[in-house]
């Protein structure tokens, strides 16, 4: 859906190979302000890859991503991350600094502080008291840890928040809990969010648009409720067809006599 005449995000004709592998093939999309986009495929569907060339992790051999209508190449490298949050499965924090020094890495790289009230804020955002500033990352859960890494990607006051199989190491209530909390800040913060995963059923319930990506290309471009409606293709309703299944098996658990 290109309809947007100034989209935030937008991929010109981007592809990339490493060495024989085609992992992004021509691909041409935006993303509107204010936008829940998942990016949903099989491993190896060039999702990821696509995703890492919005923050320069990776550069497309061809073609251009512009974001806020510039050239991602064209900004500093640093003043282009500043302005998007990077959240991924691993979470990355460093192990010998407080969840309060994990935060604030980003403004400090940048010669800026993050004091203890705005540490504060940032915890409380992602539903954690003040108490856990101090605390060193092998103290915390899984889910804790990766509630930290959504607080260090807000830290710098992103326009666009960039999200990577953030929840796929997570057992499924903290994933569920964790998973509302994103789309309720989504909504509060005013952000552009764009989620990698290959979990449909996940897209289907936080994302307002879900892009299908196979052999690196996208096939699907629909909303929840068109997919659900058996729109977007093959490709796309055999990924429909997972948590489908999964809905009407439990319905048929439950109609059985006790």
């Amino acid at each position: 859906m290109d309809t947007d005449p100034a989209p935030l995000l937008r991929f010109n004709r981007v592809s990339k190979t490493f060495g024989a592998v085609t992992a992004v093939a021509s691909v041409t999309c935006s993303v509107g302000h204010g936008e829940f986009v998942a990016l949903v495929g099989a491993s190896g569907s060039g999702k990821s890859t696509l995703l890492k060339m919005v923050n320069r992790l990776v550069d497309p051999d061809q073609g251009q991503v512009t974001f806020d209508s510039s050239d991602v190449r064209d900004a500093p490298l640093a003043a282009l991350r500043r302005r998007i949050g990077y959240v991924f499965q691993g979470v990355g924090l460093f192990p010998h600094m407080t969840v309060a020094e994990n935060i604030g890495i980003g403004p400090k790289l940048e010669g800026q502080s993050a004091n203890r009230s705005r540490i504060g804020e940032l915890l409380e955002l992602v539903e954690l008291d003040a108490s856990y500033a101090q605390r060193m990352p092998h103290e915390l859960s899984g889910g804790q840890r990766q509630r930290i890494g959504v607080a260090r990607a807000l830290a710098g006051g992103p326009q666009l928040l960039l999200m990577d199989e953030p929840f796929g190491a997570l057992d499924p209530v903290t994933r569920d809990g964790l998973g509302k909390r994103v789309t309720a800040l989504h909504r509060q913060l005013g952000l552009t969010t764009v989620m990698v995963t290959h979990d449909m059923a996940e897209a289907l319930l936080l994302a307002d648009r879900v892009l299908v990506m196979e052999g690196g290309q996208i096939v699907a471009d629909e909303t929840p409720k068109s997919l659900l409606g058996g729109a977007g293709g093959a490709i796309a309703q055999g990924l429909v067809a997972v948590p489908r299944d999964q809905a009407h098996a439990l319905s048929a658990l439950e109609a059985r006599p006790a």
